[in-house]
């Protein structure tokens, strides 16, 4: 058995033919967007096309169906999209239009975020555990939720946002709106934007003596890097992410009772400069007693749990999608 999963991103698209065991046969990334000229229609014709190579090279195999994580906000399970890193996509009916290009099998469309923690719960860090919940902590910060081995979808979909939790009451304005949003302080591009503020200059910690990278085009990847040679206020930046972390952490666990929490993410690859705060704070706030017992550690999936959590939505859907939710059964 095996289906189509597609993961669809701020800055990539990846389409991939996953097995009922969870395995990739095969896989293939382009870019989600490559110039300001590129509309609705470009975006959905260059994912269309990667979808179309990865069923050539797996010598057209017999999908059972075709299972997407995306970008949010959306209206699901609907599937309409409109993700807040690709400004074209505006209310696209993203499942409507898989649905037309493969119609004779089931289309799920959930949250990219989410079905970043479905694979982790299904064949990563969290397999076995009953009440989880995971983060991809990137250029935005995602999550999902598990309890009683079960996704929880929420009303609309978005339960487990632990990225809008608040953190930090007099912290920064997020996208959503609201002041001090985890989210607002931890996903990549705050960092760097904070960092900025405080005077980072990109490579400084490695002895060059130019700085060559434009405000507007240093990365989170830098600045980890920067941390990592021992820049002061590129640390700071990770301490500070991490602690908001770890506050949203400390709220989630005492409302949802967890025993284990996986945090993914491009940011997260920086390790330690992150997960030591978060730890520290997730202690200082986390003290009622059943809260204490709850376990973090980093995701155990390589780039491909995207695209694996996007499978299970289909291949293992009596745990990761709600029958009452769908129109496709």
């Amino acid at each position: 058995m095996t289906v189509l999963a597609i993961d669809i991103g701020g800055t990539k698209i990846a389409a991939g033919i996953v097995t009922s065991a969870g395995d990739v046969v095969t896989s293939q990334r382009v870019p989600t967007t490559v110039g300001p000229e590129d509309d609705a229609e470009s975006i959905w014709e260059r994912l269309h096309a990667v979808c179309e190579k990865v069923l050539d090279a797996a010598d057209r195999p017999r999908i059972q169906g075709v299972g997407v994580g995306c970008g949010g906000p959306m209206r699901w399970p609907d599937g309409v999209v409109s993700p807040v890193n690709l400004p074209a996509w505006r209310e696209f009916p993203l499942r409507a239009r898989l649905q037309d290009a493969y119609p004779d099998v089931p289309v799920r469309v959930h949250n990219d975020a989410v079905a970043v923690v479905v694979a982790e719960h299904w064949r990563g860090a969290g397999r076995g555990v009953a009440d989880m919940l995971g983060m991809v902590v990137s250029t935005g910060v995602g999550g999902g939720l598990v309890l009683g081995g079960r996704l929880i979808d929420g009303r609309s979909g978005n339960a487990g946002h632990v990225g809008h939790v608040i953190a930090d009451p007099n912290g920064p304005i997020c996208g959503c709106g609201a002041q001090g949003c985890v989210e607002a302080i931890a996903r990549g591009p705050a960092l760097v934007s904070w960092a900025r503020e405080q005077g980072w200059q990109p490579g400084a910690a490695s002895g060059s003596t130019a700085n060559d990278v434009a405000g507007d085009s240093a990365t989170a990847k830098q600045l980890a890097d920067d941390a990592m040679r021992g820049d002061p206020i590129a640390r700071r930046a990770f301490e500070r992410a991490g602690h908001a972390l770890g506050v949203g952490i400390a709220s989630a666990v005492a409302l949802c009772d967890l025993e284990r929490v996986v945090v993914g993410g491009g940011v997260s690859q920086v390790g330690p400069l992150l997960f030591e705060p978060l730890e520290r704070s997730l202690r200082t706030y986390a003290r009622i007693e059943f809260a204490r017992k709850v376990v973090v550690g980093r995701a155990a999936l390589d780039q491909n749990a995207g695209i694996v959590g996007a499978a299970a939505f289909i291949l293992a859907g009596d745990r990761y999608w709600s029958p009452q939710r769908t129109d496709d059964l």
